[in-house]
């Protein structure tokens, strides 16, 4: 058992259905060329008020199915590409509904898949912030990664840039945040 940052009093087991969440994290000044866009899709997360579990509605554009997804993900204690623990429980519309009365901080994205990288592109009052994730399977392979020439800047150790932190960003934050990198 160990403990989560900024919930003291809530240990956490590491346990069977949670895996190591992998990923790097990337600043780009534009969003990428249609042509090169393979999917898109529209994103909402609400962060659960005093818990680590973020509900999310995926939309597959054009007008397509929907997919609901509660996650919980548990931060690591060290900066890298290890993310922490997350362990996801896919829903019906109807337990997804049920869980989207509690209260929440809400973020909404469309996410575009330009292999090997998923690029966020926000929605106000974020917009402007382009943020691109490469999610890997081993530490060789994150360690490895070369991004790719459009990228800006790399994030992975900057925790302004994470869903928990942008979900509670005002526009002045992301603005201020954004200039320390050039954007």
């Amino acid at each position: 058992m160990r403990r989560v940052a900024g919930m003291p009093d809530e240990p956490v087991r590491d346990g069977k259905y949670a895996r190591v969440e992998r990923e790097r994290r990337f600043l780009l000044a534009e969003p990428p060329l249609p042509a090169a866009v393979t999917a898109s899709r529209h994103i909402t997360d609400r962060y659960l008020a005093g818990t680590r579990l973020r509900l999310r509605r995926v939309e597959n554009l054009p007008g397509g199915a929907c997919e609901f997804k509660l996650t919980q993900k548990v931060p690591a204690q060290r900066p890298g590409h290890i993310q922490g623990m997350i362990t996801n429980i896919y829903l019906s519309p109807a337990e997804y509904e049920l869980f989207a009365s509690l209260p929440a901080a809400t973020l909404s994205k469309t996410r575009l898949s330009v292999p090997p990288l998923g690029i966020d592109v926000f929605d106000p009052p974020l917009h402007g912030l382009i943020l691109a994730e490469a999610e890997f399977t081993t530490d060789e392979a994150a360690r490895s990664f070369v991004p790719p020439p459009q990228i800006v800047a790399e994030v992975t150790d900057d925790p302004r840039f994470t869903g928990g932190s942008l979900v509670l960003a005002q526009r002045d934050d992301l603005l201020s945040w954004l200039a320390d990198y050039g954007i």
